[in-house]
């Protein structure tokens, strides 16, 4: 039987008995039945608020959604090279290396590449960990199908070797050795599993969500007060319920949009100012964002909240640049020494994986030529070199390295001068 098969089924399928396994360091929970499955992703441990908050739960929060959607999106969006080392000095591109096919061409069936490295990096930071299954054939990688982690077990064996147990959706469980699994750790206590952010943030999430429901509530039914109306006699049962009634259309929307409230008998309105209570849960919903950014390790400026730094200047540069290097850097440097693990030979040590790291300027064209210049003139880039960088095709006496500020030609007046003291 191939290992697509044994995976994703094709046989004759069987019910399973109801089993459950659970993962002390990851937080997951698998259950062997597809409905027990289910609802076990559909739930999650209870917070302080009240409120269950699971991964795709969490993805609701606004801030969490934005963390995610620009964590992943750097590594989405910059190329992973596979290179070879030709010697010491000497390095070049692979592309004749079956990984370069599946990180610049396509990883799987119905995958691009962006659509795979986004998606892994999105289980990564929400759960600890991602997985895709590796296949090969005649030693050859040909293939890496995602595998959710919910329904992916990691044990390490007394060997210390791991082995992954996946749960199909017909509730088989299926065994995969080490070198048949893709797996990618984030920040690890035991060096086998990696452990979720949601896990230690759940209150922060659980709070922000509840936040969200009672604001929803409120808006929705139109119960904050904003303004008195005030009677000069003593309304009656009747006469209470039918402004009550003119209220709530008037509330509804629709027609009534805008336009001013009717108000009948000599009554009038006095304006009030907000509540402690309102001001206090807009600041809460603002420290909880700047936590749920801090969790992540996302700048609060790059999720929308500038509120306490200045949009302009070197403040917000440090901080961008902080999470280049502290935060992106992390999930590159994660990918490159998983696919050197996991998926290139042992047998092929000139061979390593490398992201071009000079795409995260791509957008700055200032910067970005800034940096060509720089590299011109200290001789580490040559024409050619810059023009590949940009995609262009190179051109004849472009290979030099040279100093295009220093290297300049001879005045002409100066070379008359030295021809009429020979003559």
């Amino acid at each position: 039987m191939s290992l697509w098969s044994r995976i994703f089924g094709g046989g004759a399928s069987r019910t399973p008995e109801p089993r459950a396994a659970s993962q002390s360091i990851g937080g997951g929970v698998l259950i062997t039945t597809p409905q027990e499955l289910e609802d076990a992703l559909r739930t999650g441990a209870a917070t302080s608020a009240g409120i269950a908050v699971t991964p795709d739960r969490a993805m609701r929060v606004a801030a969490v959604y934005a963390c995610v959607r620009i964590r992943s999106g750097v590594v989405a969006n910059m190329p992973l090279h596979i290179k070879r080392r030709v010697d010491d000095r000497t390095r070049e591109d692979a592309s004749n290396h079956p990984l370069w096919v599946i990180f610049r061409r396509r990883p799987n069936r119905w995958q691009t590449p962006s659509q795979f490295k986004r998606m892994l990096t999105a289980h990564l930071l929400l759960r600890g960990n991602a997985y895709a299954m590796i296949v090969r054939s005649r030693g050859m990688v040909k293939e890496l199908i995602p595998l959710h982690p919910d329904r992916v077990e990691c044990k390490q064996r007394d060997d210390l070797g791991l082995e992954y147990t996946y749960t199909r959706r017909d509730g088989r469980r299926v065994t995969l050795p080490q070198s048949e699994m893709f797996h990618l750790v984030g920040l690890s206590l035991d060096g086998v599993h990696g452990v979720s952010v949601i896990t230690y943030a759940r209150e922060t999430i659980g709070l922000s969500l509840a936040m969200e429901d009672h604001g929803a509530t409120v808006f929705k039914n139109g119960a904050r007060v904003s303004v008195v109306l005030t009677h000069p006699g003593k309304l009656g049962k009747e006469g209470l319920e039918f402004l009550k009634s003119s209220l709530d259309d008037y509330r509804s929307g629709g027609e009534s949009e805008g336009k001013a409230l009717i108000l009948e008998e000599g009554m009038s309105t006095s304006p009030l100012a907000m509540t402690a209570e309102d001001a206090q849960w807009i600041e809460s919903r603002k420290f909880s964002r700047s936590d749920v950014a801090m969790f992540f390790g996302v700048p609060p400026h790059m999720i929308g909240d500038t509120e306490k730094s200045t949009s302009w200047g070197s403040g917000i540069d440090s901080q961008t640049q902080g999470f280049v290097t502290f935060s992106a850097e992390d999930d590159l440097t994660t990918w490159e020494e998983t696919v050197g693990r996991d998926l290139i030979d042992p047998a092929e040590p000139d061979i390593y994986a490398r992201f071009n790291r000079a795409s995260l300027v791509k957008g700055d064209i200032k910067t970005r030529w800034e940096a060509y210049m720089r590299g011109r003139q200290m001789k580490v880039l040559s024409a050619n070199d810059v023009r590949a960088l940009e995609d262009m095709n190179p051109v004849e006496g472009g290979d030099v390295y040279e100093n295009p500020m220093i290297n300049v030609e001879p005045d002409k007046k100066d070379e008359g001068n030295e021809s009429a003291k020979a003559a």
